[in-house]
């Protein structure tokens, strides 16, 4: 059976009996339909322990991170534990591109998938229309006399899908009705400062403050210009309000699931909203949650942007891994990563303890999750777990897509071990440290740099951070999620490699700077052939088909 089968064969219970098991009354819902709800942010301290999941380095044949995710919630609650997801929102990019939906797999999914694989409670539109109303008071600024002096604009448009053709366009064409021609471009809406600024913030007046310290461009002095210079920041607030607050929905064990709030992680900072996280540990003793791609981008930026910012201690970590993942980093090929060939684990077995070794330096326990596939063989099985042992990290078999929390109570069993003492989270770099120094010790100390490029872009750039006086700001490295480097051929784990940042960018809302190396793009394009060449709708029944 496919993932939309599995789900649409499940009956899920009402979103009011959701909210019962965390203690939220009905009047605390904002109802869309019947299996979902916006949730009013909740009183008290927190109280629950966070626990982070994340992966290897992602490859075509699927880690089932978000699978193992919503696994390993399920499985706290069949061990009677008070326990609640907190997981980002699909973009529709990935969804009709390459990667499928994000809502989890076989019976570990959430629910109700097509719901929130497409347009969900509307989050993402208001995302995409906050940064657009943005740009389009901009280009009327321009074209009604330009008061500010605006000379260069750097904020760019938005869109939730992946469209190349967007990435470099000119606008303003047709004449001078149609406003001032000028260079613009689009970023898909997970990596918009917008996002990361609804992700980000603590409440909405913090939000408000926030979007109007973006900055747009700048004027003829060289002054920056910030979106309350154009008094954009109300009318940007009012469009997200109702959206900041977190959706509530279910797995198929019926575990309540906050799903909130979308950035990539290898153009953004990838991972769902503080708002969600924190409502969250305010109502579970137990909260499972997500960093986007593999643990050197998504794991890094939620420990020293997200927990940083946020002031959030995890309790522990997962790290996802299959054996086919690993086989495919030592060079196997296609016809080989689902054959018994223990020379390729070997030689890809690096991947995943470059992970480990990692992640032990935030001061947080790691159990390796061994996501099993039935092509495994034991032998592989038992390497991996061995690997694991001799790096400090227990490793448990999982089978979340065919068992769902069954398939991961001794995952669940193993990390409540993992989470009796305190933990101390600790960061990469400091907050005094300058811009170029916190680069260079992600790319050295996670990646295995030998030593950063920075173009001449890059290091006025730097300069121009300095002189706003934003040096204290955290950094988000945006690469490749294929590989440690910036180069996605490079498998393995490789070292020693210089590590290019052809820019910087101020993201003065979201407080970090953004720094953009090798040839990743803001905007992705789709494939030769896109999922939504398999997709189809009973034009009678309305049932979907090819979403997964």
């Amino acid at each position: 059976m496919t993932d939309i089968e599995i789900a649409r064969g499940y009956k899920p219970e009402r979103i009011e009996k959701i909210a019962e098991k965390l203690g939220i009354a009905d009047e605390a819902l904002d109802l869309y339909g019947k299996y979902a709800a916006k949730v009013a942010a909740p009183n008290g301290k927190r109280k629950g322990k966070l626990i982070l999941v994340t992966a290897m380095n992602p490859t075509p044949y699927g880690e089932g991170k978000t699978t193992v995710s919503i696994g390993l919630a399920d499985a706290f609650a069949l061990l009677n534990k008070k326990v609640c997801l907190a997981l980002r929102e699909p973009s529709l990019g990935p969804v009709f591109g390459v990667k499928g939906g994000a809502t989890g797999g076989g019976y570990s999914q959430v629910v109700p998938m097509e719901d929130i694989n497409l347009h969900f409670t509307g989050d993402f539109h208001a995302i995409t229309a906050a940064d657009n109303l943005l740009s389009a008071l901009i280009d009327n600024h321009l074209k009604q006399g330009n008061p500010l002096n605006i000379k260069t604009v750097t904020w760019r448009r938005a869109m939730d899908m992946n469209d190349r053709a967007l990435r470099f366009i000119e606008c303003g064409l047709g004449g001078d009705a149609n406003g001032v021609p000028r260079e613009d471009g689009f970023d898909i809406t997970a990596a918009s400062e917008v996002m990361s600024v609804f992700c980000l913030s603590s409440g909405v007046s913090d939000l408000k403050r926030r979007l109007g310290n973006i900055v747009i461009g700048s004027a003829g002095d060289g002054k920056p210009v910030r979106a309350r210079d154009l008094k954009a920041e109300e009318s940007m607030t009012i469009l997200l309000y109702k959206a900041f607050s977190p959706n509530l929905v279910q797995t198929l064990g019926g575990t309540p699931a906050f799903i909130h709030g979308g950035p990539f992680a290898n153009i953004a900072h990838g991972c769902n909203s503080v708002a969600a996280t924190d409502a969250a540990l305010r109502l579970a003793d137990y909260v499972v949650t997500e960093a986007g791609f593999g643990a050197e981008l998504g794991a890094e930026k939620f420990f020293d942007i997200k927990c940083r910012k946020a002031g959030l201690n995890p309790s522990a970590v997962v790290l996802v891994v299959t054996a086919r993942s690993l086989k495919y980093n030592g060079g196997a090929a296609k016809a080989d990563v689902n054959r018994l060939n223990m020379a390729a684990l070997a030689a890809g077995i690096c991947n995943m303890e470059g992970h480990v070794e990692n992640l032990k330096k935030f001061g947080i326990p790691v159990t390796v999750a061994i996501n099993r596939f039935i092509t495994d063989a034991p032998e592989e099985l038992d390497y991996i777990r061995t690997s694991a042992a001799k790096l400090g990290a227990t490793a448990v078999i999982t089978d979340a897509w065919a068992d769902g929390g069954k398939g991961c109570t001794a995952l669940a069993e193993a990390v409540l071990k993992s989470v009796k003492g305190k933990t101390a989270l600790k960061f990469i770099y400091a907050d005094d440290d300058s811009p170029r120094v916190k680069i260079e010790k992600v790319a050295c100390e996670i990646y295995g740099a030998a030593e950063v490029d920075f173009s001449d872009k890059a290091l006025a750039a730097l300069a121009e951070i300095e002189k706003q006086g934003l040096n204290g700001y955290p950094v988000c490295i945006a690469k490749t999620q294929y590989s440690f480097s910036a180069d996605q051929t490079l498998l393995g784990r490789p070292k020693g490699f210089t590590l290019p940042v052809r820019d910087i960018y101020i993201r003065a809302g979201a407080e970090f700077l953004v720094a953009v190396c090798g040839s990743i793009m803001l905007m992705p394009g789709l494939p030769k052939v896109p999922n939504s060449d398999g997709m189809k709708i009973n034009s009678e029944t309305l049932e979907i088909s090819g979403l997964f």
